[in-house]
């Protein structure tokens, strides 16, 4: 928990494109098994709603995963994807 103090009057705006360069690096890092371990769904749904946030590059990213995944796989990324979205 955060228990510090915000100076408001020095504090930067965020970039408007910050939020979805944040899902866009969520994705490569699924994709490139930086963890260890490669998860396609986990990266689809990431480069998903990097795309839906007007990422570009993510829209590519997203479809060469999906031809690495099977039907069931992208209906699991999807739904992962709306189930973030309602929460955030």
């Amino acid at each position: 928990m955060f228990q510090g103090h915000i100076d408001f009057d020095t504090a930067a705006p965020v970039r408007g494109d910050t939020i979805q360069n944040i899902l866009f690096e969520r994705g490569l890092y699924w994709a490139s098994g930086r963890a260890g371990l490669v998860d396609l769904v986990a990266a689809h749904k990431w480069f998903n709603l990097a795309a839906l946030k007007g990422h570009t590059d993510a829209v590519a990213m997203r479809r060469e995963v999906a031809a690495l995944m099977s039907e069931a796989e992208i209906v699991a990324a999807q739904r992962d994807a709306r189930a973030w979205m309602t929460v955030h």
